[in-house]
């Protein structure tokens, strides 16, 4: 983890040991902003910190917004979804017990947000059975803190890449959203509508350049790798030319 981020000048990352539950690490992560902690130099205090799984990688910044903005006025918020499936309870013979109305309960997902001053409280607090057994932090900011969060309905991609197949998925949904985004920049003369146009029309063909222009995008591409703008995302260059012959190449 420390080589990525050394290796793409990520400056603002801190890296926590983590512990042996999920709350734990939580915990850790807290520390750090807190004096006398063995951890590193303590970081400036936030009014607000965000709890977020690196396996939902596809977290958009509405969402998060949303339980921040939720958490300043409730002091703790976390995204929700509907339940796909019902949820019953066994005995210990594997027969079942009962199952639940699915309409009255509603998957926990991830971002979620709480005033960090009462979240550092929750886990100050808590015992070793929840240290060691919970995965719930809005439960630890109710069960210690008294907050009862504001639960905010998420989009449907907060899913969780667990399993083989979420990766195949994961891709598909990388692949989808490069497919969906274009940047057009145009000469102050052309005209931006047009140019859409165009480019929905002829980048349905093979495109060919001139010399000078693929001077110009080798140029371009320098320049953004130099400065690191590559990094999360690739990047398609579109030239436009200012002769609409440049579309018939």
């Amino acid at each position: 983890m420390k080589s990525i981020i050394r290796k793409y000048s990520h400056e603002r990352t801190t890296v926590v040991e983590g512990g042996l539950t999920r709350h734990r690490s939580i915990f850790n992560g807290l520390k750090v902003f807190v004096k006398g902690n063995t951890f590193c130099v303590p970081l400036q205090k936030p009014e607000i910190i965000v709890i977020h799984d690196a396996v939902r990688p596809f977290v958009e910044e509405d969402i998060l917004f949303k339980v921040v903005m939720a958490a300043k006025d409730h002091g703790a918020a976390g995204a929700i979804r509907p339940l796909v499936s019902t949820v019953i309870a066994s005995t210990t013979e594997g027969c079942l017990d009962h199952s639940l109305d699915r309409a009255k309960y509603r998957a926990s997902e991830m971002p979620q947000a709480f005033l960090f001053d009462k979240l550092h409280q929750a886990y100050l607090h808590c015992s070793d059975y929840d240290l060691d057994y919970g995965t719930e932090c809005l439960h630890l900011a109710l069960k210690y803190s008294k907050i009862n969060a504001k639960l905010i309905e998420g989009p449907p991609d907060l899913w969780k890449v667990t399993y083989k197949w979420d990766l195949f998925a994961a891709d598909c949904l990388i692949k989808d959203s490069i497919t969906q985004e274009v940047c057009i920049i145009t000469d102050i003369k052309e005209d931006a509508i047009q140019v859409g146009f165009l480019l929905k029309e002829k980048m349905k063909n093979h495109v060919k350049n001139k010399l000078p222009g693929f001077e110009e995008i080798s140029l371009l591409v320098d320049t953004l790798e130099n400065t690191g703008a590559l990094v999360l995302y690739p990047v398609v260059l579109v030239l436009v030319g200012k002769d609409i012959s440049f579309f018939s190449l």
